[in-house]
Order: C-alpha cells, then sequence, then structure tokens
C-alpha cells in the first residue's frame, strides 16, 4: 500500500512557473512508475507525464513537452513536476499516482495506476 500527497498547487498567472511535489509513504516506493495526471473542469482525466522508478525513463504528453518536466527523488520519497510557461488552458486539478509494478511500457495509460493521490489545484489566470 502506498499513499500520495500532492502539494505546491496554486494561482499564478499566465506565463509563471509552479513546481508540484507529490510525497509517497511506503517502503517499495523506489520501484514504482510515477505519473501525473490533470482534470479541467467538464473534462476527463488527461495524462501529464511519467517517470520510471529510477528517473531513467520518462514520457510526457506533447501538448506540454518542452514547458513541464518530471523528476524524482528516490531519497525523499518524492516526484517533482515543474511547470512552466503556463497557460490558462493548463488550469486543473494535478494528481499523482503510482504503479505498482513499474511499468515501463504505455506510461500514459491510466488503468496502469492503482495508487492516487488527492489532487492539487492548479489555475493560471491570463
Amino acid at each position: 500500500q502506498v499513499q500520495l500527497v500532492e502539494s505546491g498547487g496554486g494561482l499564478v498567472q499566465a506565463g509563471g512557473s509552479l513546481r508540484l511535489s507529490c510525497a509517497a509513504s511506503g517502503r517499495a516506493f523506489n520501484s514504482y512508475t510515477i505519473a501525473w495526471f490533470r482534470q479541467a473542469p467538464g473534462k476527463g482525466r488527461e495524462f501529464v507525464a511519467a517517470i520510471s522508478w529510477s528517473g531513467g525513463r520518462t514520457s510526457d504528453a506533447d501538448s506540454m513537452k518542452g514547458r513541464f518536466t518530471i523528476s524524482r527523488d528516490n531519497a525523499k520519497n518524492t516526484v517533482y513536476l515543474q511547470m512552466n510557461s503556463l497557460k490558462p488552458e493548463d488550469t486543473a486539478v494535478y494528481y499523482c499516482a503510482a504503479d505498482p509494478w513499474g511499468s515501463t511500457q504505455a506510461m500514459g495509460v491510466e488503468s496502469r495506476y492503482a495508487y492516487w493521490g488527492q489532487g492539487t489545484q492548479v489555475t493560471v489566470f491570463s
């Protein structure tokens, strides 16, 4: 079992930056693939980025390439999402999720992730 807690969301002007954190409990965290998803009002959940257990493999949604960067610090049981050049359309609740099987294929597939955090709100205004 693993528990995930997101933080770092908030209100930011378009063009600004935020760094989200996903802190995890559980001894096996270092073996999990971790992903970020987001859900905007009235829309389905959308894949943002994922990172393998070693950090050696990442996957990013095309619409966010070059603006968002995922990273992890296994010593701190934490995964980060650095978001730059934010746009109003990035407004959403951002969730982190853990794949306990450590899959590095199809990392953007929501059903691969067994554990989810409660989410953190990101609001970008123009």
